[in-house]
């Protein structure tokens, strides 16, 4: 039988693809005087015939991106999917927001740059969700 004929019957009796298939290129003569399926077994048996292993998946891209990850990139709105309330819990979110400005409503006051009353009253307006950031709290200061 020829040795094309060869690999695709034994691809079909192990359930494999023809790629998967090695035939020893030293023993083509012995794979050729096969005439039946079972003969074909017996050379699998004996060697001449060989079932590679199935390729993997190799996670050298997998691990590079996780890096990258890592390191901030790969964030972009490109690769955003779900709305910024699922991606970062809100209280979460309000925590770092309200944390940074009552720093540096405290820096502030520390400094003398800002009256205790005001400090008073940019507190309450934090407080409120009034004050968005520290660059709009800055912005409210240089309107002072």
């Amino acid at each position: 039988m020829k040795v094309e004929r060869a690999r695709e019957l034994v691809a079909q009796i192990y359930e494999v693809g023809k790629k998967r298939v090695w035939i020893d290129p030293t023993k083509i003569e012995e794979v050729e005087s096969a005439l039946t399926k079972d003969d074909l077994r017996k050379l699998v048996e004996r060697g001449v015939i060989k079932i590679l292993q199935k390729e993997g998946q190799a996670g050298h891209r997998r691990r590079e991106r996780r890096e990258k990850k890592r390191k901030g990139r790969r964030r972009g709105p490109g690769s955003r999917k779900g709305k910024p309330s699922a991606r970062m819990d809100r209280k979460e979110y309000w925590m770092r927001r309200i944390r940074a400005i009552r720093r540096a409503l405290k820096t502030l006051r520390a400094k003398g740059i800002i009256s205790r009353s005001l400090y008073r009253r940019l507190y309450r307006q934090a407080k409120g969700g009034f004050i968005r950031s520290k660059a709009h709290l800055a912005e409210l200061l240089e309107e002072r």
